[in-house]
């Protein structure tokens, strides 16, 4: 079964050379134990752009959707037996960048 860990960070520029190791680690570790799909950091909420297509026009606005001091700093989707052996990658991952995680399944 696969699952989306997406890290939750409430601060920028927290990507230090020993978190930034940790995590090079942590990837190879799942790459080898065959949890690894796919991963990857995602830029600064400053750096995101909304497109709402719902109304018959496209409406793009600069900026995140929703103001938080919280926000996706990135994410692993990871294969894995059950929810449990998941959730102990999961405490890993958290460890290796620094920062909570959220687990969650894949429909």
């Amino acid at each position: 079964m696969r699952y989306l860990v997406s890290v939750i960070d409430d601060k920028t520029d927290s990507a230090t050379p020993d978190v930034m190791a940790a995590i090079d680690a942590f990837n190879e570790r799942i790459q080898a134990e065959g949890h690894w799909v796919f991963a990857g950091g995602l830029a600064a909420p400053s750096s995101a752009t909304v497109v709402d297509n719902r109304g018959g026009e496209a409406l793009i606005t600069d900026g995140p959707f929703l103001e938080s001091k919280e926000y996706l700093a990135g994410f692993w989707v990871m294969e894995a037996a059950d929810l449990d052996e998941a959730l102990k990658l999961a405490a890993d991952g958290s460890r290796a960048c620094d920062a909570r995680v959220e687990v969650r399944p894949f429909l």
